[in-house]
Protein backbone atom coordinates (compact mmCIF):
# COMPACT_ATOMS: atom_id res chain seq x y z
CA UNK A 1 0.00 0.00 0.00
CA UNK A 2 2.44 2.35 1.04
CA UNK A 3 5.00 1.55 -2.52
CA UNK A 4 1.28 2.50 -3.94
CA UNK A 5 0.81 5.75 -2.42
CA UNK A 6 4.51 6.61 -3.48
CA UNK A 7 3.71 5.84 -6.94
CA UNK A 8 1.08 7.82 -7.08
CA UNK A 9 2.44 10.98 -5.10
CA UNK A 10 5.33 10.64 -7.89
CA UNK A 11 2.67 10.74 -11.19
CA UNK A 12 0.89 13.65 -9.12
CA UNK A 13 4.07 15.47 -8.55
CA UNK A 14 5.31 14.89 -12.07
CA UNK A 15 2.02 16.01 -13.34
CA UNK A 16 2.26 18.97 -11.62
CA UNK A 17 5.88 19.81 -12.82
CA UNK A 18 4.71 19.02 -16.82
CA UNK A 19 1.57 21.30 -16.82
CA UNK A 20 3.11 24.24 -14.20
CA UNK A 21 5.94 24.76 -16.68
CA UNK A 22 9.13 23.59 -14.36
CA UNK A 23 10.01 20.18 -16.04
CA UNK A 24 9.34 19.83 -20.01
CA UNK A 25 8.42 15.94 -21.33
CA UNK A 26 10.89 15.55 -24.10
CA UNK A 27 10.96 13.93 -27.36
CA UNK A 28 13.22 12.78 -30.66
CA UNK A 29 13.12 16.43 -31.85
CA UNK A 30 15.41 17.20 -28.51
CA UNK A 31 18.53 16.90 -30.66
CA UNK A 32 17.30 19.55 -32.71
CA UNK A 33 16.83 22.37 -31.07
CA UNK A 34 19.13 21.97 -28.07
CA UNK A 35 21.82 23.46 -29.32
CA UNK A 36 20.88 26.73 -29.05
CA UNK A 37 19.89 26.39 -25.64
CA UNK A 38 20.93 25.47 -22.70
CA UNK A 39 18.90 22.48 -21.32
CA UNK A 40 19.10 19.99 -18.18
CA UNK A 41 18.15 16.40 -18.73
CA UNK A 42 16.77 14.08 -16.88
CA UNK A 43 17.17 10.38 -18.88
CA UNK A 44 15.11 7.93 -17.44
CA UNK A 45 12.97 5.09 -17.51
CA UNK A 46 9.67 3.70 -16.52
CA UNK A 47 10.30 0.84 -15.04
CA UNK A 48 13.26 2.12 -12.55
CA UNK A 49 12.75 2.63 -9.10
CA UNK A 50 14.81 5.01 -8.49
CA UNK A 51 13.93 7.47 -10.94
CA UNK A 52 10.32 7.27 -9.12
CA UNK A 53 12.09 7.69 -5.89
CA UNK A 54 14.63 10.89 -7.59
CA UNK A 55 10.61 12.11 -9.24
CA UNK A 56 9.90 14.76 -6.36
CA UNK A 57 13.91 15.99 -6.45
CA UNK A 58 13.70 16.63 -9.82
CA UNK A 59 10.46 18.81 -9.93
CA UNK A 60 11.80 20.82 -7.21
CA UNK A 61 14.90 21.46 -9.21
CA UNK A 62 12.77 22.53 -11.71
CA UNK A 63 10.91 24.90 -9.99
CA UNK A 64 13.64 26.23 -8.49
CA UNK A 65 15.50 27.14 -11.65
CA UNK A 66 12.31 28.96 -12.99
CA UNK A 67 12.13 31.11 -9.93
CA UNK A 68 15.76 31.50 -9.85
CA UNK A 69 15.47 33.20 -13.40
CA UNK A 70 17.78 30.60 -14.69
CA UNK A 71 18.53 30.21 -18.32
CA UNK A 72 18.51 26.56 -18.37
CA UNK A 73 15.74 24.99 -19.53
CA UNK A 74 14.85 21.53 -17.55
CA UNK A 75 13.40 18.53 -19.00
CA UNK A 76 12.88 14.80 -19.06
CA UNK A 77 13.14 12.16 -21.68
CA UNK A 78 11.72 8.71 -21.46
CA UNK A 79 14.31 6.49 -23.17
CA UNK A 80 12.31 3.08 -23.41
CA UNK A 81 10.22 5.53 -25.73
CA UNK A 82 12.47 7.02 -27.50
CA UNK A 83 15.67 4.38 -28.04
CA UNK A 84 17.55 6.33 -30.87
CA UNK A 85 17.83 9.36 -27.94
CA UNK A 86 19.55 7.22 -25.35
CA UNK A 87 21.59 5.55 -28.19
CA UNK A 88 23.06 9.00 -29.46
CA UNK A 89 24.09 10.34 -25.77
CA UNK A 90 25.18 6.68 -24.77
CA UNK A 91 22.55 6.03 -21.70
CA UNK A 92 24.14 3.02 -19.74
CA UNK A 93 22.22 3.61 -16.40
CA UNK A 94 19.16 5.95 -14.72
CA UNK A 95 18.43 8.14 -13.91
CA UNK A 96 21.35 10.25 -15.87
CA UNK A 97 21.37 13.80 -15.60
CA UNK A 98 23.12 15.80 -18.69
CA UNK A 99 23.61 19.72 -19.12
CA UNK A 100 23.80 20.31 -22.90
CA UNK A 101 25.75 23.51 -23.67
CA UNK A 102 26.03 24.10 -27.54
CA UNK A 103 27.63 21.34 -28.96
CA UNK A 104 28.89 20.14 -25.33
CA UNK A 105 27.23 17.90 -22.87
CA UNK A 106 28.66 17.42 -19.68
CA UNK A 107 27.44 14.55 -17.35
CA UNK A 108 26.27 15.09 -13.71
CA UNK A 109 28.16 12.59 -11.21
CA UNK A 110 27.12 13.52 -7.86
CA UNK A 111 24.77 13.28 -5.33
CA UNK A 112 21.10 13.04 -6.15
CA UNK A 113 20.06 16.07 -4.38
CA UNK A 114 18.78 19.30 -5.49
CA UNK A 115 21.16 21.62 -4.08
CA UNK A 116 23.93 19.76 -5.61
CA UNK A 117 22.64 19.63 -8.93
CA UNK A 118 21.38 23.52 -8.67
CA UNK A 119 25.05 23.98 -7.84
CA UNK A 120 26.30 21.68 -10.87
CA UNK A 121 23.89 23.76 -13.27
CA UNK A 122 25.08 27.17 -11.85
CA UNK A 123 28.64 26.38 -12.20
CA UNK A 124 28.51 24.22 -15.84
CA UNK A 125 26.14 26.66 -17.26
CA UNK A 126 27.89 29.58 -16.79
CA UNK A 127 31.50 30.67 -18.12
CA UNK A 128 34.27 27.98 -17.83
CA UNK A 129 36.97 30.13 -16.61
CA UNK A 130 35.44 33.20 -14.74
CA UNK A 131 37.62 36.66 -13.74
CA UNK A 132 38.20 37.51 -9.88
CA UNK A 133 38.72 41.62 -10.68
CA UNK A 134 38.76 42.23 -6.93
CA UNK A 135 40.32 41.54 -2.97
CA UNK A 136 36.57 41.15 -1.73
CA UNK A 137 35.42 38.93 -4.25
CA UNK A 138 38.25 36.48 -4.10
CA UNK A 139 37.35 36.16 -0.90
CA UNK A 140 33.70 35.71 -1.26
CA UNK A 141 34.64 32.85 -3.38
CA UNK A 142 37.19 31.48 -1.31
CA UNK A 143 34.61 31.44 1.24
CA UNK A 144 31.93 29.63 -0.72
CA UNK A 145 33.78 26.70 -2.24
CA UNK A 146 36.19 24.34 -0.56
CA UNK A 147 38.64 23.99 -3.73
CA UNK A 148 39.06 26.12 -6.45
CA UNK A 149 41.50 26.30 -9.31
CA UNK A 150 43.28 29.48 -9.92
CA UNK A 151 45.80 30.98 -12.93
CA UNK A 152 47.72 34.48 -12.32
CA UNK A 153 49.25 35.82 -14.92
CA UNK A 154 48.54 36.71 -18.81
CA UNK A 155 48.68 35.37 -21.94
CA UNK A 156 50.81 31.91 -22.35
CA UNK A 157 50.84 28.19 -23.47
CA UNK A 158 50.25 27.43 -19.52
CA UNK A 159 47.01 29.46 -19.77
CA UNK A 160 45.68 27.59 -22.90
CA UNK A 161 46.44 24.30 -21.14
CA UNK A 162 44.39 25.43 -18.15
CA UNK A 163 41.44 26.53 -20.41
CA UNK A 164 41.22 23.03 -22.10
CA UNK A 165 41.81 21.14 -18.67
CA UNK A 166 38.88 23.61 -17.31
CA UNK A 167 36.15 22.23 -20.25
CA UNK A 168 36.98 18.90 -18.55
CA UNK A 169 36.94 19.43 -14.90
CA UNK A 170 34.46 22.05 -14.81
CA UNK A 171 31.41 19.39 -13.87
CA UNK A 172 33.35 18.72 -10.71
CA UNK A 173 34.97 22.36 -9.48
CA UNK A 174 34.91 26.23 -10.16
CA UNK A 175 38.42 27.97 -12.53
CA UNK A 176 39.31 31.15 -12.32
CA UNK A 177 41.44 34.15 -13.59
CA UNK A 178 43.27 36.74 -10.99
CA UNK A 179 46.33 39.24 -11.29
CA UNK A 180 48.97 39.46 -8.05
CA UNK A 181 47.09 42.18 -6.99
CA UNK A 182 44.39 40.62 -5.51
CA UNK A 183 45.93 37.00 -4.50
CA UNK A 184 45.98 37.39 -0.58
CA UNK A 185 49.44 38.46 0.92
CA UNK A 186 50.07 34.85 2.28
CA UNK A 187 50.47 33.91 -1.02
CA UNK A 188 53.92 33.96 -2.93
CA UNK A 189 54.46 33.36 -6.19
CA UNK A 190 58.03 32.38 -7.25
CA UNK A 191 57.05 32.37 -11.09
CA UNK A 192 54.12 34.28 -13.58
CA UNK A 193 52.32 32.65 -14.99
CA UNK A 194 51.15 29.74 -12.48
CA UNK A 195 48.33 28.00 -11.42
CA UNK A 196 47.29 27.26 -8.12
CA UNK A 197 44.84 25.52 -6.38
CA UNK A 198 43.33 26.74 -2.89
CA UNK A 199 41.79 24.17 0.05
CA UNK A 200 42.70 22.99 3.21
CA UNK A 201 43.13 26.62 4.60
CA UNK A 202 46.02 26.41 2.54
CA UNK A 203 47.40 26.49 -1.27
CA UNK A 204 49.72 24.60 -3.52
CA UNK A 205 51.44 25.99 -6.76
CA UNK A 206 51.78 23.70 -9.74
CA UNK A 207 54.94 22.43 -11.13
CA UNK A 208 55.50 21.05 -14.13
CA UNK A 209 58.56 19.13 -13.33
CA UNK A 210 57.45 17.13 -10.21
CA UNK A 211 53.51 17.26 -10.65
CA UNK A 212 53.51 15.82 -14.53
CA UNK A 213 50.78 17.33 -16.99
CA UNK A 214 48.63 20.01 -15.88
CA UNK A 215 45.08 18.50 -16.22
CA UNK A 216 46.30 14.86 -14.22
CA UNK A 217 47.58 16.98 -11.40
CA UNK A 218 44.21 19.09 -11.51
CA UNK A 219 42.49 15.50 -11.22
CA UNK A 220 44.53 14.49 -8.28
CA UNK A 221 44.05 18.02 -6.46
CA UNK A 222 40.56 18.43 -6.67
CA UNK A 223 39.41 16.73 -4.09
CA UNK A 224 40.50 18.04 -0.32
CA UNK A 225 43.18 16.15 1.33
CA UNK A 226 40.51 14.83 3.89
CA UNK A 227 36.56 14.90 3.49
CA UNK A 228 33.98 12.59 4.29
CA UNK A 229 33.25 10.74 1.21
CA UNK A 230 30.43 9.55 0.04
CA UNK A 231 29.85 6.95 -2.74
CA UNK A 232 29.60 9.42 -5.66
CA UNK A 233 32.57 10.75 -4.35
CA UNK A 234 34.66 7.24 -3.67
CA UNK A 235 33.45 6.24 -7.89
CA UNK A 236 34.89 9.09 -8.85
CA UNK A 237 38.35 8.19 -7.50
CA UNK A 238 38.25 5.07 -9.63
CA UNK A 239 39.92 8.12 -12.31
CA UNK A 240 42.45 8.75 -9.65
CA UNK A 241 46.18 6.73 -9.64
CA UNK A 242 45.78 7.40 -5.93
CA UNK A 243 44.45 4.50 -3.01
CA UNK A 244 41.90 5.92 -1.13
CA UNK A 245 42.49 5.49 2.87
CA UNK A 246 39.50 5.27 4.75
CA UNK A 247 38.04 5.64 8.36
CA UNK A 248 34.64 3.83 7.90
CA UNK A 249 32.63 4.70 10.99
CA UNK A 250 28.83 5.36 12.00
CA UNK A 251 27.96 8.74 12.69
CA UNK A 252 25.24 7.95 14.03
CA UNK A 253 26.11 5.86 16.99
CA UNK A 254 29.63 7.34 17.14
CA UNK A 255 32.26 5.38 19.21
CA UNK A 256 35.93 6.02 21.25
CA UNK A 257 37.29 3.68 18.50
CA UNK A 258 36.01 5.72 15.44
CA UNK A 259 36.80 9.05 16.99
CA UNK A 260 40.44 7.27 17.14
CA UNK A 261 40.27 6.29 13.67
CA UNK A 262 38.76 9.53 11.72
CA UNK A 263 41.30 11.70 14.38
CA UNK A 264 44.28 9.44 13.11
CA UNK A 265 43.55 9.68 9.17
CA UNK A 266 42.94 13.47 9.55
CA UNK A 267 46.44 13.70 10.82
CA UNK A 268 47.91 11.90 8.20
CA UNK A 269 46.63 13.77 5.98
CA UNK A 270 48.09 17.07 6.78
CA UNK A 271 51.07 16.13 8.80
CA UNK A 272 52.10 13.84 6.00
CA UNK A 273 50.80 15.25 2.91
CA UNK A 274 54.03 15.58 1.18
CA UNK A 275 55.04 11.93 1.83
CA UNK A 276 51.48 10.40 0.60
CA UNK A 277 49.91 13.01 -1.60
CA UNK A 278 50.76 10.98 -4.74
CA UNK A 279 49.72 8.15 -3.39
CA UNK A 280 46.64 8.30 -0.89
CA UNK A 281 43.15 10.29 -0.76
CA UNK A 282 41.92 10.13 2.75
CA UNK A 283 38.71 10.15 4.57
CA UNK A 284 35.84 8.39 5.80
CA UNK A 285 32.79 7.34 5.45
CA UNK A 286 29.22 6.78 7.03
CA UNK A 287 28.20 3.37 6.50
CA UNK A 288 29.47 0.55 5.46
CA UNK A 289 26.59 0.05 2.54
CA UNK A 290 29.00 0.93 -0.43
CA UNK A 291 32.05 -0.47 1.14
CA UNK A 292 30.18 -3.81 1.29
CA UNK A 293 29.06 -3.70 -2.00
CA UNK A 294 32.81 -3.48 -3.25
CA UNK A 295 34.09 -5.93 -0.76
CA UNK A 296 31.05 -8.23 -1.56
CA UNK A 297 31.00 -8.86 2.88
CA UNK A 298 30.03 -7.35 5.75
CA UNK A 299 32.58 -4.91 6.49
CA UNK A 300 32.74 -4.31 10.91
CA UNK A 301 32.14 -0.66 11.77
CA UNK A 302 34.31 1.09 12.57
CA UNK A 303 37.15 0.22 10.38
CA UNK A 304 40.35 1.57 8.46
CA UNK A 305 40.39 -0.13 4.55
CA UNK A 306 42.42 0.96 1.90
CA UNK A 307 40.55 0.90 -1.31
CA UNK A 308 41.80 0.64 -5.06
CA UNK A 309 39.17 1.47 -7.11
CA UNK A 310 40.75 1.49 -10.09
CA UNK A 311 40.78 -2.57 -9.38
CA UNK A 312 38.30 -3.34 -7.23
CA UNK A 313 40.78 -4.40 -4.77
CA UNK A 314 41.19 -3.24 -0.86
CA UNK A 315 43.55 -3.73 1.88
CA UNK A 316 42.73 -4.16 5.58
CA UNK A 317 44.89 -4.03 8.27
CA UNK A 318 45.92 -7.67 9.80
CA UNK A 319 46.60 -6.07 13.19
CA UNK A 320 44.59 -3.27 15.53
CA UNK A 321 45.55 0.27 14.91
CA UNK A 322 45.72 1.99 17.63
CA UNK A 323 48.16 4.59 16.68
CA UNK A 324 49.63 6.75 14.46
CA UNK A 325 52.66 4.68 13.85
CA UNK A 326 50.21 1.80 13.76
CA UNK A 327 48.55 3.53 10.20
CA UNK A 328 51.82 4.84 9.26
CA UNK A 329 53.19 1.14 9.09
CA UNK A 330 49.88 -0.53 7.50
CA UNK A 331 50.03 2.54 4.50
CA UNK A 332 53.95 1.65 3.79
CA UNK A 333 52.87 -2.16 4.14
CA UNK A 334 50.14 -1.46 1.38
CA UNK A 335 53.08 0.51 -0.72
CA UNK A 336 55.73 -1.96 -0.68
CA UNK A 337 53.61 -5.01 -1.23
CA UNK A 338 53.51 -6.94 2.01
CA UNK A 339 50.34 -6.15 2.94
CA UNK A 340 48.12 -9.21 0.73
CA UNK A 341 45.78 -7.51 -1.91
CA UNK A 342 42.01 -8.59 -1.39
CA UNK A 343 39.58 -8.36 -4.17
CA UNK A 344 40.26 -7.34 -7.56
CA UNK A 345 39.36 -7.90 -10.91
CA UNK A 346 39.98 -10.87 -12.23
CA UNK A 347 37.66 -13.36 -13.98
CA UNK A 348 36.20 -15.18 -10.69
CA UNK A 349 36.27 -11.70 -9.11
CA UNK A 350 34.21 -9.91 -11.77
CA UNK A 351 31.58 -13.00 -12.11
CA UNK A 352 31.10 -13.07 -8.26
CA UNK A 353 30.62 -9.28 -8.42
CA UNK A 354 28.23 -9.34 -11.25
CA UNK A 355 26.11 -12.00 -9.53
CA UNK A 356 26.74 -9.99 -6.04
CA UNK A 357 24.91 -6.76 -8.05
CA UNK A 358 22.47 -8.76 -9.68
CA UNK A 359 21.01 -10.07 -6.35
CA UNK A 360 20.70 -7.24 -4.64
CA UNK A 361 19.09 -5.18 -7.69
CA UNK A 362 16.47 -8.34 -7.41
CA UNK A 363 16.30 -7.53 -3.80
CA UNK A 364 16.06 -3.78 -4.11
CA UNK A 365 13.31 -3.78 -7.39
CA UNK A 366 11.00 -6.78 -4.97
CA UNK A 367 11.33 -4.45 -1.83
CA UNK A 368 10.06 -1.15 -3.61
CA UNK A 369 7.38 -2.48 -6.65
CA UNK A 370 7.06 -6.36 -5.29
CA UNK A 371 3.68 -6.55 -8.28
CA UNK A 372 5.73 -5.43 -10.55
CA UNK A 373 9.10 -7.19 -9.51
CA UNK A 374 7.44 -10.53 -9.94
CA UNK A 375 5.80 -9.11 -13.29
CA UNK A 376 8.81 -8.58 -14.90
CA UNK A 377 11.08 -11.57 -12.96
CA UNK A 378 8.18 -14.56 -13.77
CA UNK A 379 7.89 -13.08 -17.41
CA UNK A 380 10.74 -14.55 -18.63
CA UNK A 381 10.07 -18.12 -16.54
CA UNK A 382 6.72 -18.29 -17.84
CA UNK A 383 8.00 -17.75 -21.41
CA UNK A 384 10.57 -20.68 -20.78
CA UNK A 385 7.75 -23.23 -19.69
CA UNK A 386 5.88 -22.43 -22.26
CA UNK A 387 8.41 -23.21 -24.84
CA UNK A 388 9.50 -26.47 -22.80
CA UNK A 389 6.00 -27.65 -22.42
CA UNK A 390 5.47 -26.94 -26.47
CA UNK A 391 8.47 -28.71 -27.15
CA UNK A 392 7.76 -31.49 -25.03
CA UNK A 393 4.06 -32.23 -26.22
CA UNK A 394 4.81 -31.44 -30.00
CA UNK A 395 3.71 -34.51 -32.15
CA UNK A 396 6.93 -35.85 -34.61
CA UNK A 397 6.15 -35.18 -38.39
CA UNK A 398 6.44 -39.00 -38.76
CA UNK A 399 3.71 -40.02 -36.59
CA UNK A 400 1.24 -38.06 -38.64
CA UNK A 401 1.37 -40.01 -42.55
CA UNK A 402 -1.50 -41.22 -43.21
CA UNK A 403 -2.31 -45.27 -42.43
CA UNK A 404 -2.18 -46.16 -46.01
CA UNK A 405 1.58 -45.00 -46.48
CA UNK A 406 2.73 -46.40 -43.32
CA UNK A 407 5.11 -49.60 -43.36
CA UNK A 408 3.48 -51.89 -40.75
CA UNK A 409 6.52 -54.30 -38.80
CA UNK A 410 5.37 -58.09 -38.88
CA UNK A 411 3.33 -58.82 -35.93
CA UNK A 412 4.75 -61.56 -33.31
CA UNK A 413 2.87 -64.08 -31.79
CA UNK A 414 2.62 -65.08 -28.24
CA UNK A 415 5.37 -67.38 -28.55
CA UNK A 416 7.83 -64.58 -30.51
CA UNK A 417 7.20 -65.91 -34.07
CA UNK A 418 6.28 -64.23 -36.68
CA UNK A 419 2.50 -64.13 -37.59
CA UNK A 420 1.66 -65.07 -40.82
CA UNK A 421 0.83 -62.28 -42.90
CA UNK A 422 -2.40 -61.90 -44.03
CA UNK A 423 -2.67 -62.46 -48.07
CA UNK A 424 -4.48 -60.64 -50.54
CA UNK A 425 -7.98 -62.16 -51.17
CA UNK A 426 -7.34 -62.50 -54.30
CA UNK A 427 -3.85 -64.50 -54.10
CA UNK A 428 -6.20 -66.92 -52.07
CA UNK A 429 -8.44 -67.44 -54.69
CA UNK A 430 -5.68 -68.22 -57.50
CA UNK A 431 -4.83 -70.86 -55.07
CA UNK A 432 -7.75 -72.63 -54.27
CA UNK A 433 -8.39 -72.85 -57.99
CA UNK A 434 -5.26 -74.28 -58.77
CA UNK A 435 -5.83 -76.59 -56.37
CA UNK A 436 -9.13 -77.75 -58.29
CA UNK A 437 -7.37 -77.63 -61.61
Amino acid sequence: MANMRNIILTALLSAIALVSGYVEELDDKFTEFRQNELWLVEFYAPWCAYCHTFEPVWTEVGAELKSLGSPVNVGKIDTTAHTSIATEFNIRGYPTIKLFKGDLSFDYKGPRTKDGIIEFTNRVSGPVVRPLSSVQLFQHVMSRHDVIFVYIGGESLLKKEYYKAATEFIVHTYFFTASEEILPKAVTLQDVPAVAVFKDGTYYIYNEFIDGDLSSWINRERFLSYFQIDSYSLYQMGELSKLVALAVVDEKNPSEESIRYKTLMERVSTEYRDHYKSDFQFGYVDGNEYVNGLIMGELAMPSIIVLNMSIDGYYIPESSTETIEDLLQFLNSVLDGSTTLLGGNGFWQCAKRIFYKGKNTVMSMVETAPVFSCFVLGLPVGVVVLVIYATCTAVPADDEKPEEEATASPALDTHGKKAIESQPESTEKTSEAKKED
